[in-house]
């Protein structure tokens, strides 16, 4: 690691204990929907965050992909400093994701695909794709990418961080060993760049398959980051193993709330406490259709409870009573 206990106070002075929304506007159904000069709406993510703000959403965290740098550089980057402009003016921070094992493979540009009924996450992809990441012909693009927007925005104060890789042996392998080459390696680009913000890949799945990524990802970041879908009982033996990993570094919830076991009423209160940071999954419920639980299909119907997410199209909490308690959390 390169990062310092001074820099961790710093960075805990700069952002106080936060919480926040994995982010994606409404109208787009994966990264490249939400980033696509065509379809990037900044007025629709101007309104959101908007309704995020009397609810305490400060911390953002938000995929980019490496085909959207391939297709148009300049104009990516630029879209990214608009879109730190709109969350900047809402009081929010942001920490962008690189690379993600989730969901599906064989990304192309263009106009998307209209997302399957009643299917959680049915547009979501790759980035860069297992068969794209295996072969290492490619990993000369995705250095540079990874090391244009590192460059661009290394001291930006509206950057929480960097989340290199997502859920890395994830997807429809299952293979931790196969995605550990890239994760090695993006790590690596990252510091030759040395962005002031700290750098992370979250522990997703705690079997002995992952023991030796996990070891590296607790290792090499800079802040501690994990995901957590339990039921909040199971919470306090992670956490306490956690904060003792992390050895005085941040440590941050990146993905949290798969009702009905996890909630936000259950583990706010428990993450607050411990001083851990915590970014629900989803936030509008839109075209990622993540208010439907893993594995639904449309012959059950609409579920009991929403699995993600938080507030209805027009910006109204689905859940009054949680929309009640996030404001409970605000300052007087």
């Amino acid at each position: 690691m390169t990062w310092t206990p001074a820099k961790t106070d710093e960075h805990r002075r700069r952002f106080p204990w936060s919480y926040g929304v994995n982010y994606i506007p409404a109208d787009a159904s994966n990264q490249l929907e939400m980033w696509q000069p065509d379809t990037f709406n900044p007025a629709r993510i101007a309104q959101e965050l908007d309704w995020g703000k009397p609810l305490g959403v400060r911390l953002l965290r938000v995929y980019i992909h490496d085909l959207l740098h391939e297709q148009d550089a300049a104009g990516f980057l630029d879209r990214m400093e608009r879109f730190l402009d709109i969350a900047a003016a809402r009081d929010c921070y942001v920490l962008f994701t690189f690379f993600d094992d989730c969901w599906n493979p064989g990304a192309a540009l263009g106009p998307q695909p209209s997302p399957k009924p009643f299917t959680h996450n049915s547009g979501w992809l790759q980035s860069p794709g297992h068969t794209v990441a295996d072969d290492r012909a490619n990993w000369p693009r995705l250095e540079r990418y990874v090391q244009a927007v590192l460059k661009r925005f290394a001291s930006d104060p509206r950057i929480y961080g960097w989340d290199l890789y997502n859920e890395p042996g994830g997807g429809e392998r299952l293979v931790p060993d196969k995605s550990f080459p890239l994760l090695r390696a993006v790590f690596e680009w990252a510091r030759t760049v040395d962005p002031s913000q700290p750098l992370t890949a979250g522990l997703w799945k705690y079997e002995p398959a992952f023991e030796e990524v996990n070891a590296f990802q607790a290792e090499a970041s800079d802040l501690l980051s994990f995901h957590d879908y339990a039921p909040e009982p199971e919470f306090t033996n992670i956490v306490t193993n956690l904060l003792s990993l992390a050895n005085g570094r941040r440590v941050l919830c990146s993905e949290f709330v798969a009702r009905p076991g996890n909630t936000l009423e259950a583990m706010l209160p428990a993450f607050r406490s411990a001083n851990i940071d915590a970014i629900q999954w989803g936030f509008v419920a839109g075209k990622t259709q993540t208010i439907y639980p893993w594995g639904w299909s449309p012959e059950k119907g609409e579920p009991e409870f929403w699995h993600h997410d938080l507030l209805l199209p027009d910006g109204t909490v689905k859940y009054p009573q949680e929309g009640r308690f996030l404001r409970s959390l605000q300052p007087s």
